[in-house]
């Protein structure tokens, strides 16, 4: 367990370092404070992607960030079960379930609607770059309003420099690139970054910290 936290921190720290991007309109947080969730309910993401294999990348990287935030998240396994089992294998139709229905079943405290619009390998002539873009609303399953809305991306290109070796070179790269990114699933791990970015706590428009943070309150 131990060799999986690390990696993972350190996910978490590389995707935090590089999700600032200038000033942000800050979120009202009045909704969110007044009903302060323990438990989340990840719902699984809709997927606006070509990619069918998007939605369960990003939902076996959610929890993490979350619980890290100090929310308690209900097991995905069996989230994704108790709806198999309710007749529900549709993320559309899923998300259109009634709060109260939600809570009645899980008894969490909110629910998390994720949505993904990017997913995959771009190749232009030279260059192949990986997108994970993402969304996501926290609902209260009490009232039914929303606490929090945000949104993050994350690219493979980020910090880098494809000059080296002039335009022989960049080509080359591309093609490599390519190869790789479809005999493999590049956007998993880059939808690691986009969900750390999306749902970790301690910045600007973040979630804010769950209960069972140390830092519970002070944002």
């Amino acid at each position: 367990m131990v060799r999986l936290l690390k990696p993972a921190a350190a996910l978490l720290a590389l995707a935090l370092l590089g999700g600032c991007a200038g000033p942000k309109k800050n979120l009202d947080y009045t909704a969110f404070k007044a009903a302060r969730p323990h438990s989340i309910l990840v719902l699984p993401p809709v997927n606006e992607s070509p990619d069918v294999t998007a939605g369960y990348s990003l939902m076996s990287q959610v929890t993490y960030p979350l619980a890290e935030a100090g929310y308690y998240v209900m097991p995905v396994a069996l989230v994704d079960e108790t709806f198999k089992q309710n007749g529900l294998s549709d993320a559309t139709e899923i998300s259109q379930v009634p709060a109260a229905k939600l809570r009645s079943i899980f008894g969490a405290d909110a629910a998390l609607y994720v949505k993904i619009t990017d997913y995959g390998t771009k190749y232009m002539v030279l260059s192949s770059n990986t997108v994970v873009t993402a969304s996501a609303s926290l609902v209260d399953l009490k009232s039914g309003a929303t606490l929090w809305t945000g949104m993050a991306s994350a690219s493979s290109e980020e910090g880098q420099n494809n000059n080296g070796g002039g335009l022989i070179g960049m080509l080359i790269t591309a093609a490599v690139k390519q190869i790789v990114n479809s005999s493999t699933d590049a956007g998993h791990p880059i939808a690691g970054i986009t969900s750390a970015r999306l749902l970790s706590a301690g910045h600007q428009n973040a979630l804010l910290y769950g209960p069972r943070s140390p830092r519970y309150g002070t944002d």
